[in-house]
């Protein structure tokens, strides 16, 4: 399968906002990309937009599930939790990393708030991460690149590192390429059962688990089952007598559905699980069935047009005479293509809208006339269809002169 690769900044701290920065664990971290325009672009299986902002997106790392650090105010055993984090700290070539006393998910300090790296990455997850194999360094590869992974390549990644070590679980979603999957399995095989945490782990075929309220977060089980049993115990059960009828009750946000590779069907998570009293376990290793996504609640296609694709070059606040529909705003489209602009509109910081019709043609300009804009200063911004933000841009009190466009420099 191909992915589309893309260069950026691995981000562990913000240095202004230290105490609300990223909070990585053994599976996500923040990335920065470089052209933010290539994530709008990607597929969305289950219709969420990506969750991206100034400060990059989250990027939840493809293929492996480490034990988790902080889900819903509680964790597994925080040894290897920890470890995890700590190694594809490592693997990115972060050093020097300390965390909060009282905060300890979030970075005090480090050697770097941020490297430099890149993703390969197939489409975006219904939390808006993005879902990757990542690596450490720089690349020749352009940004934006279309790449094939090979088993070769993954190889190279952070991901299976963490898979070898043991000191991650296999998940397998059904955008994982079948290659990959068959490839990835070998690994996690070969580390059972004296790497890492595995020694440790419980819940697994021929292994059932001991697990009360009271012992949960020191679990070392397989995470997507230790998520699934934090708001079961939080909603009052003391044992798993409940826990299939409590599965089954939600088909999408608990008893995902799943492919069984062995067995060729469809099944759910409850055919994987078996649970009674106080012990739980899978009765299939994880690596021996595939997760569907969350269905889509969305379009599950990029939008046709993405963040930078027409821009907004110049604004006219104060026209020489009556303002009052004589204000204007440029639009540049940069694209080869035409870009058509049904249900697109401009708005600014106040709410006020202007709907866009027609089409821009390829490196052609577009002069609107709005109907307010303040003379006080103001941001404008130009909105696709579906609400995507394709561009954002500020002018200030001093900029508005009587008569004079504002140029914005793009």
């Amino acid at each position: 399968m191909t992915y589309t690769l893309l260069r950026g900044n691995f981000v562990i701290r913000y240095p202004d906002l230290p105490r609300q920065g990223p909070e990585p664990d053994g599976d996500t971290i923040k990335f920065l990309p470089d052209t933010p325009a290539l994530v709008e672009a990607l597929p969305r299986p289950s219709g969420t937009s990506p969750d991206l902002n100034r400060r990059g997106i989250s990027v939840r790392l493809e293929a492996i599930d480490a034990l988790e650090t902080h889900f819903e105010e509680t964790h597994q055993r925080l040894e290897w939790a920890w470890a995890a984090r700590d190694r594809l700290l490592a693997l990115l070539g972060f050093t020097g990393v300390e965390f909060f006393d009282d905060l300890p998910n979030k970075v005090r300090r480090a050697d770097q708030d941020a490297i430099r790296g890149y993703v390969l990455s197939n489409g975006v997850d219904a939390n808006g991460r993005l879902i990757a194999f990542v690596y450490a360094g720089g690349t020749d590869t352009p940004d934006g690149a279309p790449v094939f992974l090979t088993p070769t390549l993954a190889g190279a990644s952070a991901n299976r590192a963490l898979l070898a070590e043991g000191l991650a679980y296999p998940a397998y979603y059904a955008t994982l390429p079948a290659e990959l999957r068959d490839h990835l399995a070998v690994v996690s095989r070969a580390v059972r059962p004296a790497t890492g945490f595995w020694p440790s782990a419980d819940g697994h075929p021929g292994r059932p688990a001991t697990v009360t309220p009271e012992n949960l977060d020191e679990t070392v089980i397989w995470p997507k089952l230790f998520r699934r049993l934090v708001p079961y115990f939080a909603a009052g059960f003391s044992n798993f007598d409940q826990f299939d009828t409590w599965l089954r009750a939600d088909p999408v946000h608990r008893d995902d559905a799943v492919w069984l590779i062995g067995r060729q069907e469809r099944g759910n998570l409850h055919d994987v699980v078996r649970a009674s009293g106080d012990t739980i376990e899978l009765t299939v290793w994880p690596e021996d069935f595939v997760i569907a996504p969350d269905p889509a609640t969305g379009p599950t296609t990029p939008p046709s047009a993405v963040t930078g694709d027409l821009v907004i070059v110049a604004a006219l606040p104060n026209p020489a005479g009556a303002d009052a529909g004589a204000e204007k705003i440029t639009l540049l489209n940069v694209t080869p293509d035409p870009i058509k602009l049904d249900g697109w509109h401009l708005r600014d910081t106040s709410g006020n809208r202007t709907g866009l019709s027609g089409a821009v043609e390829a490196g052609d300009v577009k002069v609107v006339k709005v109907s307010r804009l303040d003379n006080g200063g103001d941001s404008i911004m130009l909105v696709g269809p579906n609400d995507v933000v394709i561009d954002t841009v500020t002018y200030k009190k001093e900029q508005v002169r009587n008569g004079r466009t504002i140029a914005f420099g793009r």
